[in-house]
């Protein structure tokens, strides 16, 4: 796959550093990769985004933004608060499309889910995959109440006939409770897409080297990555 879109089941649920783990798989064998985050709400001027963010965990990718807006709400609403241009799915294809002439593969890293608005004319992440003819990758929580949300994502995926690549847990925890060693299983029964990989909690914070060098192990085979869900299961089942 040259583009992979990214999205989440909603907010702060792992997508930046899932991002990140992929990008670094890609670049350790040998990839050159790209990122772009289309709307970057919620920080100022100077202030690192998740593109940035991406960087400085997973290394040498090439980073764009195409609007950042200082308050942390839905795409749409920063931009019209702000009083700045909106970010339409039509100017963020473009833009993936030129990133992959020139890279190996290019990650459109979303803002919340996928149905969220970048613009008043009510486009979102999802026609950018249209757009794009791109897969999604949905990063979800490990915890209760991942199942529908999952679901629902999954289903806004067929409905747009959207390839749906798979799901990646954006977080787990060293000592996962019952809820989430049974939504190993379970995600992929509702949601009808293979469980891609699982970052574990605290990715994020480990110092780009450790991150790096655990990326291609949080990471199934189809991310290029060697994790695999059958091994990770059985080691968290009772």
């Amino acid at each position: 796959m040259t583009v992979l879109v990214i999205t989440g089941t909603g907010t702060e649920v792992g997508k930046t550093v899932v991002t990140a783990a992929v990008a670094a798989t890609a670049l350790a064998s040998g990839r050159s990769v790209a990122v772009l985050k289309p709307a970057q709400t919620g920080v100022g001027p100077h202030e690192r985004g998740d593109a940035d963010e991406v960087a400085r965990l997973a290394g040498a990718v090439t980073t764009l933004e195409l609007g950042r807006y200082p308050e942390p709400l839905a795409p749409a609403t920063a931009a019209r608060r702000a009083g700045l241009p909106a970010v339409s799915p039509e100017s963020a294809a473009e833009a993936a499309a030129k990133l992959a002439t020139e890279h190996d593969l290019v990650l459109v890293e979303g803002a919340g889910g996928l149905l969220v608005r970048f613009d008043d004319a009510d486009g979102t992440l999802a026609d950018v995959a249209r757009l794009l003819d791109a897969p999604v990758l949905v990063v979800a929580p490990a915890g209760l109440g991942t199942l529908n949300t999952t679901e629902l994502t999954a289903r806004e995926l067929r409905l747009r006939e959207l390839e749906f690549a798979g799901v990646v847990i954006g977080s787990w925890p060293d000592s996962p409770d019952l809820a989430m060693r049974c939504n190993l299983a379970d995600l992929p029964a509702v949601s009808g897409a293979p469980l891609l990989g699982a970052v574990p909690a605290g990715a994020g914070i480990l110092p780009p080297a450790d991150f790096r060098a655990g990326a291609p192990g949080w990471l199934d085979h189809r991310l290029g990555g060697r994790w695999n869900a059958g091994v990770f299961a059985a080691a968290h089942t009772d």
